[in-house]
């Protein structure tokens, strides 16, 4: 009887546990996906302690070097955006830094992402709006295995997409800026610094606040 008992209170501590497991786990998956998630420090989170000391150089004055009647400018806190190569539409390799000197709006996707999906026709219509001022970075998660580059093609031909669509066939992308889930968008401004970005699934008003944020 008393062993009953006991594989009872056993069994009634493990559901227990496993509920409130559960719990944690919805709040965190549901906290990734709220568009209002800043990601400014994603990247910077992935930098070397020297990378970040260049960057920190690169966002402002140093005081010591400044003329004493000169204000020195304020220093940037935004994190400059780490570079990688793709691959672009022909099969060339570019980099993101490549496009340093126009605003970046980057877009990790997949196809058989829905969410991403889901997205996909606000990006377009911003694109055909502002493609001119605004350089539109589709990444595509491409592994080999589950996305392919054919697979990629085909879903943009299949949905009309126009904006640019590169391929990250090396990975080097989504290692980067340690992508853990899709879609992820971050918006670089002109001098390559990552103003703000968004985990999950955004729409066309999230979309504009960012593209907004990043136009000079």
């Amino acid at each position: 009887m008393l062993g009953k008992k006991k594989r009872l209170l056993i069994t009634i501590v493990v559901i227990v546990a496993v509920f409130l497991g559960a719990s944690v786990a919805y709040d965190t998956l549901t906290e990734m996906r709220d568009p209002d998630i800043d990601l400014m420090h994603a990247a910077a989170d992935g930098m070397t302690e020297d990378e970040r000391d260049d960057a920190s150089e690169d966002a402002g004055i140093d005081a010591s070097d400044a003329p004493d009647a000169t204000p020195t400018a304020e220093p940037r806190t935004d994190p400059k955006a780490l570079d990688f190569s793709m691959s672009d539409g022909d099969g060339n390799s570019v980099n993101l830094l490549d496009f340093e000197g126009k605003p970046v709006v980057l877009n990790f996707w997949a196809s058989w992402c829905p969410p991403c999906k889901d997205e996909m026709p606000d990006f377009e219509k911003a694109y055909q709006e502002l493609g001119e001022e605004v350089q539109f970075v589709m990444l595509n998660l491409t592994d080999g295995v589950r996305e392919t580059r054919e697979i990629g093609e085909q879903y943009i031909r299949d949905n009309g997409f126009t904006f640019p669509v590169y391929f990250d066939t090396n990975q080097e992308g989504s290692l980067t800026y340690a992508i853990r889930s899709i879609p992820t968008t971050l918006f670089i401004d002109k001098d390559g610094y990552i103003v703000t970005g968004v985990q999950g699934a955004i729409n066309e008003a999230y979309l504009r606040r960012g593209i907004d944020l990043i136009k000079p």
